[in-house]
């Protein structure tokens, strides 16, 4: 072997750990967040990406809208799991009026459209996805 074809083995192995690397990273950085993507996709507009209650819609609103990365604190420190996933999900009893939309009816709609041929559980689709946001809001509580 001539002295060229040993020193490119080593930087050929040093360019694909290189590269191996890159894409790994890039794959940790583009790691889905599904109880992010439901709030940005769905109560960000309302709530606003911080969720303290700025969205570009709130404005349009009856009422001003709770600063939600203070539910654990307004609730005695503990994140407020069952209210949250109630209001979310919007068929609990004595809600009143509300401009929030129902969440439940919204997810159950696309679970339907989305898989139309495929048996699933639209129970546990609408559940999944609320806990996913749960979880998302108590990552966001101000501790």
């Amino acid at each position: 072997r001539s002295m060229s074809s040993r020193r490119g083995f080593p930087r050929g192995w040093l360019l694909l750990a290189i590269a191996i690397g890159w894409a790994g990273a890039a794959f940790a950085q583009n790691k889905l967040d599904l109880g992010k993507r439901e709030f940005d996709g769905k109560c960000a507009v309302c709530h606003g990406l911080d969720a303290r209650g700025a969205g570009p819609y709130a404005s349009q609103l009856k009422s001003a809208l709770p600063d939600l990365t203070t539910m654990a604190q307004r609730n005695g420190g503990v994140f407020p799991v069952g209210r949250t996933y109630d209001a979310i999900e919007g068929a609990g009893k004595g809600h009143g009026p509300r401009d929030m939309p129902i969440w439940g009816l919204d997810y159950t709609a696309k679970a339907t459209e989305t898989l139309p041929d495929m048996p699933y559980n639209q129970a546990v689709y609408v559940r999944t996805r609320i806990t996913a946001l749960l979880e998302y809001l108590n990552q966001l509580q101000i501790r």
